[in-house]
């Protein structure tokens, strides 16, 4: 991570009314990245929260699938609020996707979609495989929905598979791709967040000491992104990376309602999204601790 380029000063970017455009110019503005510097160096550009949020959930794809599509992309897993592969109807049969998924992030912006579905053979034990469609394919209808209080400036869907043929990615579904991409989600969604608010630290002149706390919470973030995705010691450290976060709630709230209001109110409205996975998080967390304690 050039950190020079985070610590530095940098004119933030206009919020573009068409997502998928307002990513393309960040891609530019960027240049090549990593996963890691595109959540950090991205947010940080980034006009709201939601958008930061959108940065880092592109940036954990990416870490997901080194090879994905330069556009916006979304993991399409969750159906009925389940993530359970016995929970889940959508079928690949012979390279072709039949079903629903409840949940697109970007919505109608997003340019490629990672599919979750199920493939084992009739009366095996559930089986996942992962496959990538892209929208307006034959087969693949998204339907945007209404916009939610919690990062109104993010679209979401939902997207319906007509036997839309589909490429497929190796590996198992689940162990290669889904369970390890909640945790790539938290760290990078995490890592975003803090950036944006470090930049946020650096307009409005917030107390040094709490400037320092965000990058040394960055910092940490950097190390995390370094661990395997599914290493008990990576969700130990995660673990302590949230509670370093959540540490800094009150001098968050003094340093943001000292400064100006729309800043406030952004992130007043839209903070909630650190919270959405904290419960499974605490799964991931107290596992992880008790295989680390052994």
């Amino acid at each position: 991570m050039p950190w020079q380029n985070l610590i530095e000063r940098s004119e933030r970017l206009p919020a573009h009314p068409d997502l998928a455009e307002g990513y393309a110019t960040l891609q530019q503005r960027l240049g090549p990245v990593t996963p890691f510097e595109l959540a950090v160096a991205g947010a940080r550009l980034m006009a709201t929260p939601g958008l930061a949020f959108l940065v880092g959930y592109q940036a954990a794809l990416r870490a997901l699938w080194p090879s994905a599509p330069q556009g916006l992309g979304a993991l399409c897993a969750t159906e009925q609020r389940s993530l359970r592969p016995a929970d889940l109807h959508t079928r690949l049969d012979d390279l072709r996707l039949s079903g629903r998924k409840d949940f697109v992030t970007a919505g109608d912006a997003a340019e490629w979609l990672l599919i979750a579905a199920r493939s084992e053979a009739p009366g095996q034990t559930p089986r996942l495989s992962l496959a990538v469609v892209y929208p307006g394919e034959p087969g693949v209808h998204l339907e945007t929905l209404p916009a939610m209080p919690l990062m109104p400036d993010i679209s979401h869907g939902r997207v319906r598979l007509e036997g839309a043929l589909c490429e497929l990615l190796a590996g198992d579904g689940w162990d290669a791709y889904v369970k390890p991409f909640r945790t790539l989600e938290d760290l990078y969604v995490l890592s975003a967040m803090t950036a944006w608010l470090y930049g946020v630290g650096q307009e409005c002149d917030w107390p040094q000491a709490l400037q320092l706390r965000l990058l040394a919470l960055l910092a940490g973030c950097a190390e995390v992104s370094r661990h395997n995705p599914s290493s008990a010691a990576g969700h130990v450290l995660l673990g302590g990376l949230f509670a370093q976060f959540q540490g800094l709630e009150g001098e968050l709230n003094a340093a943001l309602a000292a400064g100006p209001t729309p800043w406030r109110e952004m992130w007043t409205r839209d903070k909630a999204v650190m919270d959405m996975a904290a419960g499974a998080r605490a799964k991931r967390l107290a596992k992880a601790l008790g295989s680390t304690a052994k």
